[in-house]
């Protein structure tokens, strides 16, 4: 089973991140952003399949998972989107890359929306599952259909005291349970969890965790520091950038839309595809098919010297 190792450390922001980075290191940049509850293995074949064709690779851990680490214990141990997609410009500038392509799903997918919404001089394309993926705090409180209340019963969960502890005591059995029902038609192995399983093992991932769900629906404050990004996000600004868009015909988190869901808020170039036998984690279900979609985007960056 592939695993990604050797890791590497930088400070980035009011982190010092761990990431892989595979490929030539002066190919096109891409950066690959996991999810909750999954970590950097979701992307243990996409990652060869990229660097294979000479891109450089990059997948880093969230804030809250392995063996990122914040760099003070004075930090606000938030999850919330704009701490997400300040972490990924912040790897961004460490790294010194100027542009790359930007692929993610779930909470990584929410981060590369985020950059590529504000900061779209920075984002040569994105790939993003469920389409856009900036939450909408304001109306975050307005009811949904029952059937899509009732997939999202860990989101209510995490509200309460009982569900932090739910989570403290148990947090491989919770999340392996959400891996089988976002992911009815995945059949992964204990190994495959188990690999992945350890990076939930982090000192902050709880509180990161619970403060993500919380500050989605107007729960909890944020982090201060990222107020202003909170406010620009508020907007539900526009996604300029080229864009290729995925759902999971059997995803178990969020029922699959046709393109005209979300077409008001991307202003440029955009595909968007149904993918059928495809749950939540779809760069650990269907490689292949994520990989040659970020290979779409990467020949903007081929001929771009500021990507280097």
């Amino acid at each position: 089973m592939n695993r990604m190792e050797p890791l590497r450390q930088i400070e980035a922001g009011v982190l010092e991140i761990a990431y892989h980075e595979s490929g030539p290191s002066d190919g096109p940049p891409v950066v690959l952003m996991h999810g909750f509850p999954y970590d950097i293995h979701a992307y243990a074949e996409v990652a060869p399949m990229l660097a294979g064709q000479g891109c450089r690779v990059i997948v880093p851990c969230l804030r809250g998972y392995g063996a990122t680490r914040f760099l003070r214990e004075a930090t606000p141990r938030s999850g919330e989107q704009a701490a997400l997609g300040a972490d990924l410009l912040a790897l961004l500038d460490a790294l010194a890359i100027p542009r790359a392509v930007l692929a993610g799903y779930d909470w990584g997918g929410r981060a590369a929306c985020v950059v590529a919404a504000l900061w779209p001089e920075r984002c040569a394309g994105l790939v993003s599952f469920n389409s856009y993926n900036i939450q909408d705090i304001a109306h975050a409180m307005v009811p949904d259909t029952p059937a899509n209340e009732h997939s999202l019963w860990y989101q209510y969960y995490f509200h309460s005291e009982r569900g932090r502890a739910g989570l403290a005591k148990d947090r491989k059995a919770l999340t392996r349970l959400l891996w089988q029902l976002w992911s009815p038609t995945w059949k992964f192995d204990d190994a495959t969890f188990e690999r992945s399983a350890a990076a939930f093992d982090h000192p902050d991932f709880v509180e990161v965790v619970i403060h993500s769900y919380r500050h989605r629906f107007g729960l909890v404050a944020g982090d201060p520091a990222y107020a202003g990004i909170e406010r620009r996000l508020a907007a539900q600004p526009a996604i300029s950038v080229p864009a290729i868009t995925f759902d999971g015909l059997d995803d178990g988190v969020r029922p699959p839309a046709d393109a005209s869901a979300h077409a008001h808020r991307f202003s440029g170039p955009r595909s968007h595809r149904l993918v059928p036998g495809v749950g939540h984690n779809m760069p650990q279900e269907a490689p292949r098919i994520f990989a040659d979609a970020v290979l779409e985007l990467v020949p903007a960056l081929h001929n771009d010297k500021t990507a280097r």
